[in-house]
C-alpha cells in the first residue's frame, strides 16, 4: 500500500496509528509446539514475541498451529482462524506431514504437486486481503529418526517439498526463512539434532529458541515495510 493511501486510511479512521500488528505463526505441530517438555511459553512463537519485545518492536505473535495439519487443513480454516484475525503478517511452515510416507504406504501423505498448489494458494489468498506471508521450510529430521513408510529416512521426501516451498518463495517474490538449511549446516557442524529436538522431529525449547531467532530478521524487516 502507498504511503499516502495509508495515511487517508489513518485520517479516515479505517486504520489506526496505534494499532499493535498482529503475527500469525501458522503451521503444524511443530509450530503449535506444546507438547511433554515444551511450555506455552517455549514455542518460538513465544520466544519471537519476547525478542521483538527486547528491540523495543510493539507488536502481538499469535500462535496458530494445528498437530497433524497439512497445507490442505491450512486452506480450510483460513477465512476462520487467519483472516479472521485480521493480521499484519503470516508466517507459514507446512511440509512435514505433507510430504510424510506412512507405515505401510509408498506415497507421501500428500503429492508434491498438491502441495505446490496448495501453498501457492495460501500465499495468494493472504495477499489478497492485504496480509503479508512470510515463507518457513520445516526444520530437518535428526539423522537417526526411523524410516517412514518408504524406507527412506523422512528427510528424503521432506527435502523435495522444501525445494517446493523455496521455487514459490521465489515465484510469489515472498520472504523466505529456510529452517531446513539451517538445521542441515548445523549437523554438518556437528549439532546432534536431538539435542535441538523432544523425539528426532519437534523441536524442544533449544530448537524453538533456534527457529525464532533465524526467523526474527525476516519479522522485522517486514514490519519495517509499509502494509500491503
Amino acid at each position: 500500500m502507498p504511503r499516502c493511501a495509508l495515511l487517508l486510511l489513518l485520517l479516515a479512521g479505517v486504520v489506526r496509528a496505534d494499532e499493535t500488528p498482529k503475527i500469525l505463526t501458522l503451521g503444524d505441530s511443530i509450530t503449535k509446539g506444546v507438547r511433554q517438555g515444551v511450555k506455552v511459553n517455549e514455542t518460538f512463537a513465544a520466544y519471537l514475541q519476547e525478542m521483538l519485545k527486547e528491540k523495543g518492536i510493539k507488536a502481538e505473535v499469535i500462535n496458530v498451529g494445528v498437530g497433524g495439519e497439512d497445507t490442505g487443513g491450512a486452506l480450510r480454516r483460513l477465512e476462520r482462524d487467519i483472516l479472521g484475525r485480521k493480521p499484519r503478517l503470516v508466517a507459514v511452515m507446512y511440509g512435514t506431514n505433507d510430504s510424510y510416507s506412512d507405515k505401510g504406504k509408498k506415497d507421501s501423505r500428500l503429492t508434491p504437486e498438491q502441495f505446490r498448489r496448495n501453498l501457492t494458494e495460501l500465499v495468494r489468498a493472504l495477499r489478497n486481503k492485504g496480509v503479508e506471508p512470510i515463507l518457513m521450510t520445516e526444520p530437518r529430521w535428526a539423522k537417526d529418526a526411523g524410516p517412514d513408510g518408504s524406507g527412506d529416512s523422512p528427510n528424503v521426501g521432506l527435502e523435495k517439498f522444501m525445494h517446493i516451498t523455496r521455487d514459490i518463495a521465489r515465484a510469489e517474490k515472498v520472504p523466505l526463512v529456510d529452517h531446513f538449511t539451517h538445521w542441515t549446516k548445523a549437523e554438518q557442524n556437528g549439532v546432534n539434532l536431538n539435542g535441538w529436538t523432544t523425539d528426532g522431529c519437534h523441536p524442544n525449547p533449544r530448537g524453538h529458541r533456534e527457529i525464532a531467532t533465524v526467523t526474527l530478521p525476516a519479522v522485522v524487516a517486514a514490519l519495517k515495510r509499509p502494509p500491503e
